[in-house]
């Protein structure tokens, strides 16, 4: 069984070596063939291992040790176990279906062989990451996502767009980064260890442990661990405030937006957090930080979504939203649900990417949704997968979004976690603008009448097999997912896994009323959650099907809002003024004053200067007459004389 951990990883990985060093050799025809069958390889020997883990098998042991010092092993190693056999399943299969879908999508397309290696490579560096069973391998696995996504977001390079939209997701990544690597050097400083078990078993021990990084300022160690890591995850999984990377990351192409923006890296931090649930337990302060944190992301870019008009940066502010529900979920300690919410949002969020992918093939790559209307009649399987994915989304009773939102919505109106009043305010709150924004798209993309030029809607048509079967694929689970949650959520499919302390265990609480799925749907037609939802699809129908006029008026009526909106809240600009014109203010003062001034005037022009002065000055006794000669000596004698005696 420990060679076919190995073949998980180590398949995509050799596929991508195969395309990216020889893709000139076997062209793309068989770049893509040996890619795809090498991650469908990954994803059965996924599936083996998943059901291998369910009959109670568990591994946790090391490959190799790549470095000692002193007495720490650093070393590459596998932690198998439930969470991350149910990673290794979403992520291979998700992974896979954008492979085939890229087939349709980048036909024709210079950089062919070497998108599917970049793609295959990130399938590997996530596979290491959610395998991983010491902090090293998080790290490293967590790296090379961040670095693969960057050559992905500016895979067409020659867009200027496209090249500041990976810059900034590398260097606002980079931000979280940094304190991700400082919360796991302050693991390696307390505890001696970078192996998880070992970190875990030892960390009850030092919760009362404190640490001054400003004198008179005790933290302590536990919560500003907690924190540090979880400034990574803010990074990683694009939480406010280093969101702002994600939305500009839709410059890439539209595959790696349903592979890196839906199901794998931006869900990096979600699993991260979950998986230190032992160490975030200890420390009510950090789960209140990712409480508040989580809360805004999900409320206020859910709203951002709602005025967006590009399809692609409508699902990508939904996955900024979704990922703080997630986000949520962790703050509260319901960690069970939070994975279950990763892997039904996995399912349905690929498919509302990879059918506005579809839509954006039809229409000739063109992705404003005010120049498309009517493409329901010429594109049936297209909207049938969407609509589903759309009703999931919206959190409808029967479909995987429902039950897993519905879980973490309850979790958090039970858990007694400080700040969770403003959590579930933002979390109801946001179930009907997630229904507005969503049937939105649906309505404006769909349904009315047709606003694309005559030459567009004379060709019009449904997406090749390669493009629509992915998203039949895709669409089951987006159904029948959620339908696992009794034992996924309420039952012991995480036990010894994921760590609960009993004041918080707010999900033991709500399992005691889970009466099944049918019972779970039926309380639901009671509850708020469910006619906000309602709410929010007959509002988008009103305004964007029935009533079109009206969001044109409401526009003009409130437009400081919408501007705000339709800017983000200007939070790139004050981040361009902040940093991006800090750092140019700083190096233009370094540049007129310390290099000008100080290097250039002070040492080197002000060096000549005083040689100049000193030759000029001595030169005055060069003479040639002796009195001068002797009158200079007499002066030195007189000079040494006094310090001497001095």
């Amino acid at each position: 069984m420990q060679k076919l951990y190995l073949l998980v990883p180590l398949a995509p990985l050799v596929g991508a070596l195969i395309a990216g060093l020889f893709g000139r050799f076997i062209g793309p025809l068989w770049s893509h063939r040996t890619t795809i069958s090498l991650v469908f390889v990954s994803l059965l020997a996924s599936i083996v291992i998943f059901l291998d883990v369910l009959e109670g098998n568990n591994y946790n042991g090391s490959v190799y040790t790549w470095l000692v010092t002193g007495d720490t092993r650093f070393e590459i190693g596998f932690l198998i176990d439930q969470l991350s056999a149910t990673m290794m399943v979403v992520v291979s299969l998700v992974s896979l279906m954008v492979h085939i879908y890229t087939i349709g999508y980048m036909h024709g397309d210079p950089g062919y062989q070497r998108f599917f290696s970049y793609i295959s490579l990130f399938t590997f560096s996530m596979m290491m990451l959610v395998m991983s069973n010491n902090f090293l391998q998080l790290f490293f696995g967590w790296e090379a996502v961040g670095l693969v996504s960057y050559l992905l977001i500016g895979f067409w390079y020659t867009r200027p767009t496209a090249i500041y939209a990976n810059m900034k997701a590398f260097l606002v990544n980079r931000v979280g980064d940094f304190g991700f690597l400082l919360g796991i050097a302050m693991v390696l400083m307390h505890f001696g260890t970078l192996d998880y078990v070992s970190v875990f078993a030892q960390a009850p021990g030092i919760v009362d442990e404190k640490v001054e990084l400003i004198p008179g300022m005790p933290w302590l160690v536990i919560t500003l661990i907690c924190i540090l890591l979880f400034i990574g995850a803010m990074g990683k999984s694009a939480q406010f405030p280093l969101h702002v990377w994600l939305p500009d990351s839709m410059e890439g192409p539209t595959p790696i937006s349903a592979l890196i923006h839906a199901a794998t890296m931006v869900t990096a931090g979600i699993f991260m957090v979950a998986r230190m649930s032992p160490l975030f337990e200890l420390s009510d302060t950090a789960l209140s930080v990712i409480l508040i944190i989580g809360g805004i992301t999900t409320l206020f870019m859910a709203l951002v979504a709602v005025v967006q008009n590009d399809i692609k940066r409508v699902v990508a502010y939904s996955t900024l939203s979704q990922l703080g529900y997630m986000t949520v979920a962790l703050g509260a300690s319901a960690y069970s649900a939070a994975i279950f919410h990763l892997m039904t949002h996995a399912f349905f969020k690929a498919v509302l990417f990879l059918g506005a992918g579809s839509v954006i093939i039809a229409m000739h790559h063109e992705q404003n949704m005010q120049k498309m209307g009517g493409l329901k009649n010429y594109m049936p399987i297209t909207y049938w997968t969407m609509f589903i994915a759309a009703l999931a989304s919206a959190g409808v009773p029967g479909f995987s979004g429902f039950f897993s939102k519905d879980a973490i919505i309850e979790a958090v109106h039970f858990a007694n976690i400080p700040g969770v009043g403003f959590a579930y305010f933002c979390v109801l709150t946001t179930v009907f603008v997630t229904a507005l924004y969503t049937f939105r798209l649906v309505f404006m993309t769909f349904h009315g009448q047709p606003r694309m030029d005559a030459h567009t809607k004379e060709h019009l048509h449904e997406s090749p097999w390669v493009v629509t079967m992915p998203l039949v694929i895709l669409a089951i689970p987006t159904i029948a997912a959620g339908w696992f949650i009794g034992p996924i959520v309420f039952g012991d499919y995480f036990n010894n896994v994921i760590h609960v302390l009993p004041q918080h265990d707010a999900i033991e609480k709500l399992g005691a009323e889970f009466t099944g799925i049918g019972g779970m749907m039926v309380h639901a037609l009671s509850t708020a959650p469910f006619w906000l939802s309602i709410a929010g699809i007959f509002t988008a129908w009103y305004l964007y099907s029935a009533r079109t006029d009206i969001p044109g008026k409401i526009k003009s009526r409130f437009g400081f809002l919408y501007n705000l909106l339709d800017r983000k809240y200007y939070i790139d600009e004050f981040y361009s003024w902040l940093f991006a014109g800090g750092t140019r203010a700083l190096g233009t003062a370094l540049w007129k004053h310390g290099d000008i001034k100080v290097i250039d005037g002070f040492f080197v022009n002000g060096t000549a200067r005083v040689v100049a002065l000193t030759a000029a000055l001595v030169r005055r006794y060069q003479t040639g007459y002796i009195y001068h000669y002797a009158f200079t000596m007499i002066v030195g004698i007189f000079v040494i004389l006094t310090l001497w005696l001095y």
